[in-house]
C-alpha cells in the first residue's frame, strides 16, 4: 500500500529556549521549554485552521509533519473520516479517494506531555505503535483513552504533537456536516461533502506573532 516518498526534513533547531502559553484550544497555563513552537496553517473548503505543533514535546513527529507540509503533499487532501464527540482525520487521501504516497513510518513519541484533549492534533495510525505516516487527526472531544496503554492499540498511547489555535468553528463545522458510510471504499463516516485542504502552509513570523 506504501509508495515511496522522500521526505527531507532538516531536525528541529534544538536548544533554543522559549516560554509561553498553550492556543485558544488549550485552557491551562503551561510552560513549554525547548525548540520554538511552528506555526501552520490548514486552509480547508470549510475555512482556515490554525495549529501550533510542538516541536520541544514531539521532535520526531513534528519533522515527519512538516517534511510532508513544505513538499506539498497535503495540499488537496482531504479529511476522509469524522466521527461527532471523537475525531476528525485526514491527510491520507486525495479528493478522488487516491491514496497519497507515504514515506516510512515514524517512532511513535507517546506520551508527548500534551493529552489527546479537545483541538489537540495527533498522528494517526495502525495497532503497532510504529506506523504512522502521513495521516493526522484532530480530537473534538476529550478522548483520554487515546492516552491509555491498552492491548487493542499496540500498549501505546497515541502521540500528540501540538493544538489548533484558531478556527476550531471550522473544526466544529467539519464535524457536523452529513455523513455517510463507503461501502465501495471500505470507508465510513465519510463526509458527504467533500471537506477539502486546498493548501497546508507554516505562517509567517509576522502572521504567527498573533498567537
Amino acid at each position: 500500500m506504501r509508495t515511496t516518498l522522500i521526505v527531507v526534513a532538516a531536525l528541529l533547531v534544538s536548544g533554543c529556549s522559549t516560554t509561553g502559553t498553550p492556543g485558544r484550544a488549550g485552557g491551562v497555563e503551561e510552560e513549554w521549554v525547548g525548540p520554538a513552537p511552528v506555526f501552520v496553517a490548514l486552509e480547508t473548503t470549510r475555512g482556515d485552521i490554525v495549529v501550533r505543533l510542538e516541536p520541544a514535546n514531539a521532535p520526531i513527529t513534528v519533522t515527519n509533519f512538516l517534511g510532508y507540509l513544505d513538499a506539498g503533499s497535503y495540499d488537496g487532501s482531504i479529511f476522509h473520516r469524522v466521527v461527532p464527540g471523537f475525531v476528525i482525520q485526514g491527510g491520507g487521501y486525495d479528493a478522488a479517494f487516491n491514496l497519497l504516497p507515504e514515506g516510512d513510518p515514524i517512532a511513535d513519541e507517546w506520551p508527548t506531555g500534551i493529552p489527546n484533549h479537545r483541538g489537540t492534533i495527533a498522528m494517526a495510525r495502525e495497532t503497532d505503535p510504529d506506523t504512522a505516516t502521513r495521516q493526522f487527526y484532530i480530537n473534538v472531544a476529550d478522548n483520554d483513552q487515546l492516552d491509555t496503554a491498552r492491548e487493542t492499540t499496540g500498549n501505546a498511547g497515541y502521540a500528540v504533537f501540538g493544538r489548533v489555535v484558531d478556527g476550531m468553528q471550522v473544526v466544529d463545522l467539519i464535524r457536523d456536516g452529513a455523513r455517510e458510510d463507503r461501502e465501495d471504499l471500505d470507508l465510513k463516516n465519510v463526509p458527504v461533502d467533500p471537506v477539502v485542504i486546498t493548501r497546508a502552509r507554516r505562517l509567517k513570523p509576522e502572521e504567527a506573532a498573533g498567537y
